[in-house]
């Protein structure tokens, strides 16, 4: 009696080896982008503590910051500042409108654009968000010179990779 035949069982895929410096690309802690990540996980975790006092999502609170430095924007040009577009922030701002911050208004100039402007609360927030900032630097044990010059550093970062997207 013959045994079933059964499918032949494909090989494992391969790849050849490579050099060590070629193996050193791939490996998760050479990653720029990884460590971005994490730095940016890292910030996000500290903001959430930090930001519970004020009743704000660092989301919220990155829209209260442009707003307190520009005043009232579009939120076409609010989306601009803050790298959103407006299917991502529009959530955000009916919670924070339904929280008393901010009110959205059609233009009167046109009608399809909504207008985003400070609450007397949201512009009275201000005040008490003045030591976020602070905590944050401590929390990096940086002094502000170190925090400028990453800041740049990370910046001039961000260009290179729009202008690399642009090509």
């Amino acid at each position: 009696m013959t045994p079933p035949r059964t499918p032949a069982t494909p090989a494992p895929a391969t790849t050849p080896p490579s050099s060590g410096a070629d193996n050193d690309l791939l490996l998760l802690d050479r990653q720029i982008c990884f460590s971005l990540h994490a730095a940016s996980r890292a910030f996000n975790g500290l903001y959430r503590v930090i930001l519970k006092d004020l009743g704000l999502t660092y989301p919220q609170y990155l829209v209260l910051l442009v707003l307190w430095e520009h005043g009232e924007l579009p939120v076409k040009q609010l989306g601009e500042h803050l790298r959103l577009d407006s299917g991502t922030l529009s959530p955000l701002l009916k919670r924070l409108e339904a929280a008393g911050l901010v009110r959205r208004e059609r233009s009167t100039q046109d009608e399809r654009s909504v207008e985003i402007r400070l609450t007397d609360e949201g512009r009275a927030l201000r005040a008490r968000a003045l030591d976020v900032p602070r905590r944050i630097a401590t929390a990096t044990g940086c002094d502000i010179d170190e925090i400028r010059d990453l800041k740049a550093r990370v910046d001039d970062l961000t260009s290179r990779l729009d202008a690399a997207l642009a090509d």
